[in-house]
């Protein structure tokens, strides 16, 4: 079964940027699958930010024109890079796969395994 891993949260100044990681790790594959990234702020319900299959990526209103998902294939990697951080960014960031259908609708109830998470704090 495909594990995930991710990384790459910090700490950062709004209006910068940071690029999270998801690895796939166990022998797992991410190539076939939807992938998701969600984000979960405290006292919030985790919401989705962006996702990519089959060559469509789907991106959340309030992180359109400033976040990207891309694959790399190659090193079985999905990034998430952001930019113009803003102070609301401010959450925990989970990657997670679907196997089944496709990345939308973007809910967490139909992903299927997911990272640890990776902290993101947008603080001057």
């Amino acid at each position: 079964q495909v594990r995930l891993v991710e990384s790459g949260g910090g700490l950062m100044q709004p209006g910068g940027s940071l690029r999270l990681s998801c690895v796939a790790s166990g022998g797992g594959s991410l190539n076939y699958y939807p992938i998701g990234w969600f984000r979960q702020a405290p006292g919030k319900e985790r919401e989705g930010v962006s996702c990519s299959s089959d060559g469509v990526t789907y991106y959340t209103d309030s992180v359109k024109g400033r976040f990207t998902i891309s694959r790399d294939n190659g090193k079985n990697t999905v990034y998430l890079q952001m930019n113009d951080l803003k102070p609301e960014d401010t959450a925990v960031y989970y990657c997670a796969a679907r196997f089944l259908g496709r990345c939308q609708p973007l809910l967490q109830q139909h992903y299927d395994t997911w990272g640890q998470g990776t902290q993101v704090t947008v603080s001057s």
